[in-house]
């Protein structure tokens, strides 16, 4: 009877343990995909592509490119959102800042909310930094949405401020982490309208971003 009970308690100890490794690793994935989306689908990415170690390291927040051409500015726009890495020793603010700076000085605070929406909240970020959890991006596609020379035909004089542009940008956000010494990484393809003003020869401000996968079509 003793012998029974004790493999009984056995079992039990080991099933909890195979339930807790189960619930670990899929909140993991949970962390990595992000909160769900009813238009977008975060897939696992291809496992011939997963290495032992995780792909890259993205050391530091990089300014935002100072340039007057606003395909280059929003590319450059669009690559410092995705990019973050939480193993480095700032939080996200620090990713953030740089867009910030890059923002039109009248439009700072609302481009920070707007930056917000796309990173990490800090509770998160400490949960994502547990798995040296990093993201980065591959860009697909700049163009100016369709409804934009509409907005352009509407806008009051001086309503807009000059150089101002809408560029829609398409592209794949990645994210990888380590669990238990294993890689796991996901995709997922997003889009977003950049409002940027490129007024003659200086550099171009960002102005405001759309919501995620709500671009101005």
């Amino acid at each position: 009877m003793h012998f029974v009970r004790r493999r009984r308690l056995i079992i039990a100890i080991v099933g909890s343990a195979i339930a807790l490794l189960v619930l670990m690793a899929v909140g993991l994935y949970g962390l990595l995909r992000g909160p769900a989306n009813a238009s977008r689908t975060e897939v696992p990415a291809n496992e011939a592509s997963v290495s032992p170690t995780l792909p890259l390291r993205i050391g530091q927040p990089q300014p935002v490119a100072g340039t007057s051409d606003p395909v280059l500015f929003a590319r450059s726009v669009a690559r410092a959102l995705f990019t973050w890495d939480t193993r480095h020793e700032s939080g996200p603010a620090a990713w953030a800042q740089v867009l910030v700076d890059a923002a039109d000085v009248d439009e700072a605070a609302a481009v920070a909310s707007d930056v917000r929406g796309y990173l990490p909240i800090a509770e998160m970020w400490q949960q994502l930094r547990a798995f040296g959890t990093l993201q980065w991006f591959e860009l697909q596609s700049v163009t100016v949405p369709d409804a934009w020379s509409t907005a352009l035909e509407q806008a009051a004089p001086g309503q807009l401020p000059r150089g101002a542009t809408a560029l829609t940008i398409v592209g794949t956000r990645h994210r990888a982490g380590t669990w238990n010494t294993e890689v796991t990484r996901t995709e997922r393809q997003v889009s977003f309208t950049a409002f940027v003003a490129c007024p003659g020869l200086d550099p171009c401000a960002l102005l405001r971003l759309s919501q995620l996968d709500r671009p101005l079509e």
